[in-house]
């Protein structure tokens, strides 16, 4: 069922075979351990930081490639892969739920896998992959026809594949794998689609299930083959058997908090769109129509999938705000151990590590018309006459009042990460200002198909720029600089102990910025657009950095008129890794 490509040299593979595998113990200090990459977000709690300085604001100027590798084909549509970097290899997923290893030191490709779809997948958002988890022996990635496939990390055989849910359903995946104590934790995509958003534990060694978490009250979970207990209560905030195709699809994969012994997902958009379907009462009826824990973010205990806490970003929902965004675990100036998440609603949230509780909430971008502000609580301060309207209240019922929403349905921030510096306790997110008309429409559910209720256009709120990099101090809310950009930003953000911010642009512009006042130090043009996320370790006592380059993504297919800002740009699929001489590399 698939096809297995192997191009690399016994003697060249026989390099990669002086470690046993990846540890549990591996995963845990792989910020610390910077000979390797072995977890998405450069640590499971996703700060995307690197302690290492041999490349810094002194000498970042003289960065050169040091090897380029093309992903080749036909298939070089929206590259948002993290790569992985393990005992001199590089593993990288691509679009069309492809996995390539290459050789770190040459750039040559050792070998390749890539999965056989079938015809009828439903991606909501681009053929994307978003990239890989490495443990044991094994290398592990997702596919767009909903599966979860272990591939031997030294010669790409499948060790086990697994299929996850229904992708004639909806469902698909695309997040990075989460490995936690031999577990492999993974979520769904397709909340367009009326599925249900799903928290799942496979055995890593045979990709056994071990248990499943439903994000959307009513459901049971499973553990170890038996029902376990329900989400939230039946009926306490969704009407009807609405409950039944909720949505809440925990499309970004989610993070690891060892200090609390806690994953955390985000849930995503209740579906349908259209929320007056989905209010059980009005706004004055307590959390009647909240649709539980659709856009929320949770926290689950890893050994059997029971739910901690939550909290939700936007309760009754209506505008594809969605609620998956990363939570990163970090401590403060000041040695508080908090979460923060960046919300597509544009507000920026920290919350308290014990339990998820509310601390403080900021904007994040610059004009938020769906909410005056976020009360005591964490719960917004809505403005109901910028929900869009009801379609059973218009004269012939087939179409809501239009209003117009900032940001838009794409969100403050989206799917790509953003970075928290350990050297200067700032955030550092890939924002963007936008906004939209939407206007909600009747809508029944039906397996397979979309499943909205909702039309829009997204329309640029400036002429000047659309994205924009924020350094925001975590502790007041504070920007402490913004870098502009003309086209929307939708790749992911590292910084490093250097003093550096590194991002793309959808123009494919590499760019290395100051952590402390956001001036432009370095950038290189790649050729297509970025929307991968940049990772860094050092080899031979050098320092090296990398990123996938290659247009695509939801705004080309989304954007509505802001998609001419991107739709121009060639499509591409590289894997750039630089490095500075090491003549050049001295203070």
């Amino acid at each position: 069922m698939n096809r297995f490509i192997m191009t690399a040299a016994a003697g060249i593979l026989a390099a990669t075979t002086a470690h046993a595998g990846v540890t549990e113990s591996d995963l845990k200090n792989d910020q610390t351990m910077t000979n390797q990459v072995v977890t998405n977000g450069m640590g499971r709690h996703l700060q995307r930081y690197s302690p290492l300085d041999t490349i810094n604001k002194e000498n970042v100027d003289n960065l050169v490639p040091a090897w380029a590798f093309s992903m080749g084909g036909e298939k070089q549509r929206g590259q948002e892969a993290q790569p992985i970097v393990y005992d001199g290899v590089m593993y990288v997923t691509g679009s069309y739920s492809r996995m390539y290893a290459i050789d770190v030191m040459t750039g040559k490709e050792l070998w390749q896998y890539d999965a056989r779809l079938p015809e009828g997948i439903l991606p909501c958002c681009d053929v994307i992959n978003r990239g890989a988890a490495i443990y044991g022996d094994n290398i592990y990635f997702g596919t767009l026809d909903a599966r979860i496939v272990a591939l031997d990390r030294k010669t790409g055989k499948v060790a086990w594949r697994k299929k996850i849910a229904d992708y004639k359903a909806g469902y698909s995946y695309t997040a990075a794998p989460l490995i936690v104590d031999g577990k492999i934790i993974v979520g769904n995509s397709g909340g367009e689609f009326g599925i249900v958003g799903m928290v799942y534990a496979y055995d890593a060694d045979n990709g056994d299930l071990i248990w499943t978490r439903p994000m959307i009250e009513g459901h049971m979970g499973t553990y170890m083959g038996k029902e376990s207990t329900m989400t939230g209560e039946l009926n306490a905030t969704w009407p009807g058997d609405m409950w039944k195709t909720g949505g809440g699809a925990t499309w970004l994969g989610g993070s690891y908090d060892a200090d609390t012994d806690t994953l955390v997902f985000g849930a995503g958009n209740p579906a349908p769109w259209n929320s007056h379907l989905r209010n059980a009462g009005t706004p004055v009826d307590g959390n009647k129509g909240d649709n539980l824990y659709a856009a929320s973010r949770v926290g689950i205990d890893p050994e059997n999938g029971e739910i901690k806490w939550h909290f939700q970003t936007t309760p009754r929902e209506g505008w594809d705000y969605d609620g998956v965004n990363e939570v990163v675990a970090y401590t403060d100036r000041s040695g508080n151990k908090r979460y923060a998440t960046a919300d597509r609603n544009g507000y920026f949230y920290v919350l308290n590590r014990e339990d998820g509780a509310f601390v403080s909430a900021s904007p994040f971008v610059k004009d938020i018309s769906w909410a005056s502000g976020i009360d005591e609580t964490g719960r917004p301060i809505f403005v109901e006459e910028n929900r869009p309207g009801n379609p059973a209240a218009s004269a012939d019922g087939k179409k809501g009042e239009v209003i117009f929403a900032s940001p838009s349905f794409l969100g403050g921030k989206n799917w790509m990460p953003m970075a928290f510096s350990q050297k200067t306790g700032n955030f550092y997110v890939p924002s963007n200002e936008w906004g939209m008309d939407i206007w909600n429409e009747p809508i029944t559910y039906k397996k397979g198909a979309a499943y909205l209720g909702a039309g829009f256009t997204i329309k640029p709120n400036y002429e000047d720029h659309i994205g924009s990099l924020k350094a925001i101090d975590p502790e007041t809310g504070e920007w402490k600089w913004e870098f502009k950009n003309d086209a929307p930003l939708w790749g992911g953000v590292m910084t490093t102990a250097g003093g550096l911010v590194f991002f793309g642009t959808p123009e494919g512009e590499f760019i290395a910025l100051d952590d402390e006042t956001g001036e432009k130090l370095w950038s290189f043009q790649t050729g297509s657009g970025i929307v991968g996320q940049p990772i860094t370790w050092e080899m031979d006592g050098e320092q090296y950095v990398s990123i996938v380059s290659g247009s695509g993504g939801a705004v080309p297919l989304w954007g509505g008129e802001v998609a001419k800002k991107v739709n121009y740009l060639n499509q591409g699929g590289m894997v750039w890794t630089f490095k500075v001489p090491r003549q050049m590399a001295q203070n």
